[in-house]
């Protein structure tokens, strides 16, 4: 890019914000997700474009046309080019920073920075992406999301460290709170995008599920694994038992009624 068009925006990455589908990084549903961009929970979604501006500072702009950014997204995955330039009416709001972390930059502008202090208001916070090194919501939701992401290399890893047996053992504290919960879910359904679920291999389903200071991946035709606020980084496995496969199942139901 020989210069850079004062006006322009340069997207290099892109997200959707729906029920169905969000970065779970920004809450544990979809109305939670909405309310940290401060946007209204809108049914239909939105789409999240990732980029610069042309002095190279981070911005997010929320688009309502949410199968548009789709498309792109699709298209990309499948390796083919895709120009994502939303029309104006369809742009919600642009909102400073990113809430996740990007390794990518647009040639020719300055690495990825914060935008001026100029820019930034009471309306219009800094995003920014959950420190690393630290633990809460947002790495636990992160953390879920990976493992769900690599289910087969997780599983492996907590093959021989199954700690709740499958022969019906009650599980401890404070999983068996969590199952619970869990259970409280396919009685009286949570906020949208609080359950989702997705195909697996083999005919199965990804689940994951979140609640107060928990997240859950697992499989409908394997064993779940949880991630805690309060145990920083420890992946507890729960064996499948009589329970938990109905529970996987209902849950997975649940997502896609109402995705």
């Amino acid at each position: 890019m020989a210069e850079a068009d004062e006006g322009a925006f340069y997207v290099l990455s892109a997200l959707l914000l729906t029920p169905g589908q969000f970065p779970s990084v920004l809450g544990d549903d979809y109305p939670a997700a909405c309310a940290a961009l401060r946007l209204e929970p809108w049914a239909d979604g939105y789409g999240l474009l990732f980029g610069q501006d042309a002095a190279g500072a981070r911005w997010t702009v929320v688009s309502d046309d949410a199968a548009l950014v789709g498309c792109a997204i699709a298209a990309w995955d499948c390796g083919m080019p895709y120009d994502l330039t939303p029309p104006e009416r369809t742009v919600v709001d642009s909102l400073p920073g990113w809430p996740l972390l990007l390794t990518v930059s647009t040639p020719g502008l300055p690495e990825p920075h914060d935008p001026p202090e100029a820019d930034l208001d009471e309306d219009h916070p800094l995003l920014s992406a959950p420190d690393p090194e630290a633990w809460g919501p947002p790495q636990r939701r992160l953390g879920a999301d990976e493992i769900a992401k690599q289910w087969t290399q997780w599983r492996e890893q907590v093959a021989a460290e199954v700690r709740f047996a499958t022969d019906g053992t009650p599980p401890t504290e404070p999983v068996a709170r969590v199952l619970a919960e869990a259970r409280a879910y396919t009685r009286t359904p949570p906020p949208a995008g609080r359950i989702r679920s997705a195909p697996a291999a083999d005919g199965a389903r990804l689940v994951r599920a979140d609640g107060p200071g928990w997240s859950l991946a697992a499989r409908t035709d394997d064993i779940a694994l949880l991630l805690l606020d309060e145990k920083p980084r420890e992946v507890l496995p729960i064996g499948r038992g009589p329970e938990l496969p109905a529970l996987l199942h209902a849950l997975d139901r649940m997502a896609r009624a109402s995705s």
